[in-house]
């Protein structure tokens, strides 16, 4: 061999050595991963599916999403008949107005269907402005303004404001979107049991001096309970601890105060002691979308920051237009719409109490709770008074607790005084048949629920 150099042999001898050694153990081949992509498997669904093939095997119908075959005022026509309706929120009848829609009709001959922009950008309109002055006065504050939705509403403007170095506190039976905004926001959240103020006085004396922020949130009229707030109350609150004061009036306006302008005007306060408004536009206002009303500085901040309103498309035409022409009509009130709703308010919850109802914590502010206290006599009596010409929506659980169950009534300015005693007696004649079916029901509840 010469040097530096291998035989042939050795080679195939060395070449043979190394892959002996580097021959190794490979591992068999993983099996296929599956991955789950179907929407069934979402949490809860599984449950909901076995309630529905349980109430269909029952024969309970389900009262959701029934269709209405006309304009849902105080009454309407669902499956071809024609049923006093208790389950919209027009509280002054003013979807449908001669003004309302005359004024809608004209926006969309003048601007069309859209404004199909984002109002930064490209979509800002005249009118935008004109409901938002007005909107602004109607509270009594500096400025508004609208979004397109008033769930984002919510969302956008609690998620901008605060922060992770914040503290929000809100009442028990807060709306969902109020939740949803403070998730997002990253601040500390806690709730206060509703109406307890007691317990929300108690929070901001332990931890006010932990928080950068506080921002108290609360519902100026509860949408599920139909009782009001103590706003002087709480404006002292928010001032003693140095925190904002935000009240959503979703449901207040044009159902509080002697002129309908919500829970300022009811409890004699200064509306610019509250630092936040928030509203809705598809109630009294017969539209759609939201607004937040306040100090200029918050307005002009959430034009240019709250991503639910600079990455929205702006309010169309003639959703802006019904909205504007509604508030004028409430402003107005020539016709004595305010006082007609809250007489027929009155007058439903003092009937409903005298046929023996449940009513919960209701005031007399347009929402009158019928309390079941159990989900499917909930469902069951919803439908037996759709066959017998009224209509009522049941709210069950998860949206209330399931010993808290009810039919909800929203009564309007248009109801008259013979539709709200049929409903009450109706109401009241099922409700009976149900209890004396009590054993029953509690046997199909347990069945339906699993």
């Amino acid at each position: 061999m010469s040097k530096g150099r291998l035989t042939d042999a050795a080679l195939r001898s060395l070449i043979s050595e190394v892959r002996g050694k580097a021959r190794v153990e490979v591992p068999a081949a993983p099996e296929a991963r599956t991955y789950d992509t179907a929407f069934e498997t979402l949490p809860g669904y599984e449950t909901l599916r076995m309630q529905r093939a349980a109430a269909d095997l029952l024969g309970v119908a389900s009262p959701f999403f029934r269709t209405h075959e006309q304009r849902a005022g105080a009454v309407s026509r669902i499956a071809g008949q024609e049923v006093i309706n208790f389950a919209s929120y027009d509280y002054l009848g003013l979807n449908g107005h001669p003004a309302v829609a005359a004024a809608a009709k004209a926006a969309v001959d003048e601007f069309g269907t859209s404004v199909s922009a984002s109002r930064l950008v490209a979509g800002e309109r005249p009118f935008h402005a004109a409901l938002e002055r007005r909107l602004a006065e109607v509270h009594g504050v500096e400025d508004a303004v609208a979004f397109v939705s008033g769930h984002a509403t919510n969302v956008a403007a609690i998620g901008q404001i605060t922060g992770p170095a914040d503290l929000i506190l809100h009442d028990g039976l807060i709306h969902s979107s109020v939740i949803t905004g403070a998730q997002l926001s990253g601040a500390q959240r806690r709730s206060f049991p509703h109406n307890d103020l007691d317990t929300l006085e108690a929070i901001l004396t332990a931890e006010r001096d932990r928080w950068q922020r506080v921002l108290i949130v609360v519902e100026s009229l509860y949408s599920m309970d139909g009782d009001a707030i103590d706003l002087p109350r709480l404006v002292a609150i928010k001032q003693r601890f140095g925190a904002w004061l935000m009240v959503d009036e979703a449901h207040g306006l044009g159902v509080l105060g002697p002129t309908g302008r919500g829970i300022a005007e009811a409890s004699g306060i200064d509306p610019r002691q509250v630092d936040i408004w928030m509203g809705t536009m598809s109630k009294t206002l017969a539209s759609c979308g939201g607004y937040i009303a306040g100090p200029s500085a918050l307005v002009e901040y959430l034009k240019v920051m709250a991503s639910g309103f600079v990455y929205s498309v702006g309010m169309p035409a003639p959703a802006t237009m019904a909205a504007l022409t509604a508030l004028e009509l409430l402003i107005a009130d020539t016709d004595g719409r305010v006082a007609r709703l809250q007489a027929n308010s009155r007058y439903f919850l003092e009937r409903a109490q005298a046929a023996g109802l449940d009513t919960g914590l209701a005031q007399g502010h347009a929402i009158i709770p019928i309390i079941l206290g159990d989900s499917l006599q909930a469902v069951l009596l919803s439908n037996r008074l759709l066959e017998r010409g009224v209509n009522v929506s049941p709210i069950v659980h998860p949206a209330v607790p399931e010993k808290s169950a009810r039919l909800r009534c929203f009564v309007t300015a248009e109801h008259s005084r013979d539709q709200i005693d049929r409903a009450v007696a109706i109401i009241a004649e099922e409700r009976e048949r149900l209890l004396h079916e009590a054993p029953a029901a509690a046997r199909l509840g347990a069945a339906v629920r699993g």
